[in-house]
C-alpha cells in the first residue's frame, strides 16, 4: 500500500485507452438496440407497397379527311346590249342621220290628254283654270245655340233690394161684395220675370173667392224694373198685400 501512494508501483492498466474504448462500445451497442427494436416490430405493420399493373390499348383509328371545299360560283355573263337592242329599249335617241320626213306620233286612244300650260304636279284629265289640290271642302255647320237653362228666381229680402215699381194696377172691388160688406186682407205670392213683368201669382192668404180672383188679376197687370245681379237680369220672388175695407157711410 505504501509503494502505490508513493509512486513506485504502476496500475493495472497502465493506460486508459481500453476502458474508454470498451465504454463507448458499450454505449454504441444500446444505441443501435434502442433504434434497432422498433424497427423490428413495425416493419410487419408497413402497408405493402401495390404492384404496378399496365394496360396496351390499341391506338385509335384516324379521323376522317375533311370535306372537299364547294366549287365556286359560276357568275353568269352578262350579255353585251346589241346598239339595235339599245336604240329599241330608248326611243328618244337622238337621230345620228337627219330623216327624211318627221311621221307624226299615234295618239294613244282612251289616254287622258293634258292641257296647255298645266301646272307642275297636275292630275291627268284636270279643268283648266282649277285650283291646285282642288276646291276646300265646306267647312262643318255650326253647332246648335244651347238651350238657356232657367235661373231660380231669388226671392226679395235682406241684402236683395226690391226693384222699382213702374206700373200698379188697383183691384176692382166687387159690387156682389160691396153690397154683402165683405172685407179682408189678401196676401199674393209673385213671380216676376227677367224683363219685370209678373209671371206667376200664388194666393198665399185668402179673404174670400171673389176679394182673391180680384186682387190676382190686378196683380198680373204690375210691371217692375229688371233685377240685376253682377250684370244679369234674373227673376224673383216678393210678396204683395192687397187690402179690401169698405168706407164707413157718413
Amino acid at each position: 500500500m505504501f509503494d502505490l501512494i508513493a509512486g513506485r508501483e504502476k496500475h493495472l492498466p497502465s493506460h486508459a485507452t481500453v476502458p474508454l474504448l470498451l465504454s463507448t462500445s458499450a454505449q454504441a451497442a444500446v444505441i443501435a438496440l434502442i433504434f434497432a427494436l422498433p424497427l423490428l416490430f413495425m416493419t410487419e405493420r408497413l402497408p405493402e407497397v401495390p404492384t404496378m399493373m399496365a394496360f396496351v390499348a390499341d391506338m385509335p383509328a384516324p379521323p376522317p379527311p375533311p370535306p372537299p371545299p364547294p366549287p365556286a360560283a359560276v357568275k353568269p355573263k352578262q350579255a353585251t346590249p346589241k346598239p339595235e337592242a339599245a336604240v329599241q329599249q330608248n326611243q328618244f335617241i337622238a337621230p345620228v342621220e337627219e330623216p327624211a320626213e318627221i311621221a307624226a306620233l299615234p295618239d294613244d286612244e282612251g289616254s287622258d290628254t293634258g292641257v296647255p300650260g298645266g301646272v307642275e304636279g297636275g292630275i291627268p284629265g284636270g279643268v283648266a283654270g282649277g285650283v291646285v289640290g282642288g276646291l276646300p271642302e265646306a267647312p262643318p255647320p255650326p253647332p246648335p245655340a244651347p238651350t238657356p237653362t232657367p235661373r231660380t228666381p231669388v226671392r226679395i229680402g235682406g241684402q236683395i233690394k226690391q226693384p222699382q215699381l213702374l206700373k200698379r194696377v188697383e183691384p176692382e172691388y166687387p159690387p156682389l161684395a160691396v153690397k154683402a160688406h165683405i172685407q179682408g186682407i189678401v196676401i199674393l205670392e209673385a213671380t216676376v220675370s227677367e224683363d219685370g213683368a209678373v209671371a206667376e201669382v200664388r194666393l198665399l192668404r185668402s179673404a174670400n173667392p171673389l176679394l182673391d180672383r180680384e186682387a190676382e188679376i190686378a196683380l198680373r197687370q204690375w210691371r217692375y224694373s229688371p233685377l240685376d245681379l253682377n250684370g244679369t237680369h234674373v227673376p224673383f220672388v216678393l210678396t204683395v198685400t192687397l187690402s179690401f175695407f169698405l168706407e164707413a157711410a157718413s
